[in-house]
């Protein structure tokens, strides 16, 4: 048997997504998105607004990473 498939999954982000093709999208207020990531984002954001069921947002890492270094060591001459 066919797995079932979800049916109109991703209303709100093809809209956003058509409207950042055609030009028409803007951020904020006036300016236009120019960036397909900006672009993704605010339709990710749009949609979890309406309610739609789409990916939960990524977790910010954790800052500053600490890496250990080694000390340098001066070669013991004979």
């Amino acid at each position: 048997m066919a797995a079932k498939k979800s049916g109109g999954k991703g209303g709100k982000v093809e809209k956003v997504m058509h409207e950042y093709k055609q030009g028409q999208l803007k951020s904020g207020g006036k300016k236009k998105v120019s960036s397909r990531k900006q672009a993704v984002a605010i339709a990710l954001s749009e949609a979890r607004g309406a309610g739609e069921n789409v990916a939960p947002k990524k977790k910010a890492s954790g800052g500053k990473t600490t890496r250990v270094s080694k000390a340098k060591t001066k070669p013991v001459g004979k």
